[in-house]
């Protein structure tokens, strides 16, 4: 569980920046050289790798150096972590506002007795 939640965490954390979000967002399109993905942002090649590599360390994205050609790939699977995170939350909240709905149709019903 530990190990989970500091997966989740990295995820948010890498997730976090405008530029990684945009950066994934273009990669769900496909697979790309970090020089033409970097082309793409107003920013120094240098702080865009370490964007690259924040993604990287926290498993949403592959590279692939092929000679002198670094690929970024996204890694869809990492981002199952979100949707499962989300979907735990989502189910905490509607048992509580079931709980709650019970609970205020109950204490109607006892008063119009």
């Amino acid at each position: 569980m530990a190990q989970y939640s500091a997966d989740v965490d990295g995820v948010f954390v890498a997730l976090a920046d405008p530029t990684r979000r945009r950066v994934i967002r273009r990669l769900g399109q496909g697979s790309t050289s970090v020089g033409e993905l970097a082309a793409e942002f107003p920013i120094t090649l240098p702080s865009f790798m370490k964007h690259v590599r924040t993604l990287e360390s926290n498993g949403l994205i592959r590279t692939v150096k092929t000679g002198r050609v670094r690929t970024c790939v996204l890694n869809r699977e990492r981002l199952e972590l979100v949707d499962n995170w989300l979907a735990e939350q989502r189910r905490i909240w509607e048992d509580r506002t079931d709980r709650l709905e019970r609970f205020v149709t109950t204490e109607e019903q006892v008063e119009e007795s």
